[in-house]
């Protein structure tokens, strides 16, 4: 059995409807997933599994989340030895000491394209940070700006399928999958 990592790119149904945690976590233990856990109400999974193909956990879990739910959903998975790299290869540690709710990584089910980190300087406040580690987008927000315009820019269309969670979650997600390896 392996230990891996599901984002839900959204849990909104439309109609002010989100999904239920117990509901999500439910789902995946129908497609026979082990010692399922959920992580804050926003989309998080660890789960267990035999080994098998990444592409093939995330048609499963879509196929399973456009069926229970009514909509379909982009799902990245992560295996636990790479979802602890990712969050061992933060190149923002200062920033996510200061405040883990302004350094983010949008976590792509493919590497983001070579010139991502160039795009996005354009809608980057002076004190935000952009860079690309392992295909991975890793954000610094400003924290003297309400939003930034970061966030619209590191879109499907632009970036290529994938989904956002900021320091904290990466990390505590990484603490779920460390306490199981």
């Amino acid at each position: 059995m392996q230990t891996y990592v599901a984002l839900l790119y959204s849990i909104i149904l439309g109609g002010g409807r989100r999904v239920v945690m117990s509901d999500l976590k439910a789902m995946a233990e129908s497609l026979g997933l082990k010692n399922v856990r959920t992580l804050v109400a926003t989309g998080n999974l660890v789960f267990e599994a035999r080994t098998t193909k990444i592409s093939v956990l995330e048609q499963r879990l879509e196929s399973a989340f456009e069926e229970t739910f009514g909509r379909h959903v982009d799902i990245i998975v992560r295996g636990a030895e790479a979802w602890l790299k990712l969050a061992a290869g933060n190149p923002f540690p200062g920033e996510s000491a200061d405040a883990g709710d302004q350094v983010a990584v949008r976590v792509m089910r493919k590497s983001a394209p070579a010139d991502a980190v160039e795009a996005l300087q354009a809608y980057a406040a002076k004190d935000e940070k952009v860079l690309l580690v392992d295909g991975d987008i890793w954000v610094a927000f400003s924290r003297e700006r309400p939003s930034s315009r970061l966030l619209s820019a590191s879109n499907h269309k632009r970036m290529g399928v994938g989904t956002s969670r900021n320091w904290n979650t990466v990390r505590r997600l990484a603490e779920m999958v460390g306490s199981r390896q």
